[in-house]
């Protein structure tokens, strides 16, 4: 028999999501059959499968040793431990992710990730034990690109990742870019909205003036913020976030980012010897509904990165 204690970071979850995180070598239509057999309970009780977790819920397991796997995935910490804080509290960690680095593992399998990075940093700080969880990891709120940089949010906790994930799903979290385009965008300031078909064929996506049933809407707010004679620095707020959104609106328009080897101008990007996207996640900002929540504290917080190569080199380079 398995005994396992639910604690803050499990509660609120569904039994059979618990489950499946918790014993992953167990196949689901085992799950349930056991659950069915009363030989995985709660409280000594049989429990439906949509039962939400307690804190101190006790769950037996009354299934074979085979399932359950006692050693503890610790491959983060193959991983550096280096992560450039731009703000940390006991809920969340804000980092710049530098362009190169996949947020996630990629179809390479690579442990070297924006997340293992923080793992390995929180695990060194005495944050984070594989060993003490049994469901829960620190986890991303958002994603930008391998060849991206920027602030990517880190939720410490179960709570604040439930949260984030809800704030940012309804717009609380507002997102920021610095990027630099080829030509001078007119007018100034601008939201475009444009529909967007994704292909996953090529990793790409395409750009459309009108809906279809396989399109989703995109919102792209720009500001110029400076000009040379033949580029624009514009700051970027994403009022939607879809795949690749940034990068493809501003080529739609006919103002691809510089450096961009899938939708920019190869020309352009020889020009200036960029082999990747000059965009910058550089600023976020909390506005929330509602703050009475444990990240109640952060509205009306902005975060920014003061120190953006392209845009300090602007005048000179672009």
């Amino acid at each position: 028999m398995k005994t396992f204690i639910i604690k803050a970071n499990d509660e609120n979850q569904r039994l059979d999501k618990f489950l499946t995180k918790a014993v992953p070598k167990l196949p689901k239509n085992l799950l349930y059959k056991y659950l069915r057999l009363k030989r995985i309970k709660v409280n000594s009780k049989k429990s439906d499968i949509s039962y939400r977790l307690k804190t101190e819920d006790i769950i037996e397991l009354y299934i074979n040793d085979e399932f359950f796997d006692e050693n503890s995935n610790k491959d983060f910490l193959l991983a550096p431990s280096v992560v450039d804080v731009v703000f940390e509290d006991d809920n969340i960690l804000l980092c710049n992710k530098k362009v190169g680095l996949c947020v996630h593992e990629d179809n390479d399998n690579a442990v070297d990730t924006l997340i293992n990075r923080c793992l390995h940093y929180l695990y060194d700080k005495g944050e984070y034990n594989p060993d003490d969880e049994l469901s829960f990891a620190p986890s991303l709120c958002n994603r930008i690109d391998r060849n991206t940089s920027g602030i990517v949010i880190v939720a410490k906790n179960a709570e604040s990742l439930r949260i984030l994930n809800e704030k940012i799903k309804n717009r609380e979290v507002k997102k920021y870019y610095l990027c630099v385009v080829s030509g001078l965008v007119d007018p100034p300031k601008a939201t475009l909205t444009h529909f967007l078909l994704r292909s996953e064929n090529d990793s790409t996506v395409r750009i459309f003036d009108k809906p279809t049933t396989e399109t989703k809407t995109i919102v792209t707010t720009y500001q110029l913020l400076k000009k040379s004679r033949k580029n624009s620095l514009l700051e970027v707020e994403l009022k939607t976030g879809r795949t690749h959104q940034i990068r493809a609106h501003m080529a739609y328009i006919h103002h691809p980012i510089i450096g961009d080897g899938k939708y920019g101008l190869n020309r352009v990007n020889k020009e200036y010897n960029e082999k990747h996207q000059l965009l910058c996640s550089y600023k976020l900002r909390f506005e929330f509904d509602d703050c009475y929540h444990q990240l109640g504290y952060l509205d009306s917080q902005e975060f920014k990165l003061n120190d953006v190569w392209f845009a300090r080199e602007f005048d000179e380079k672009f």
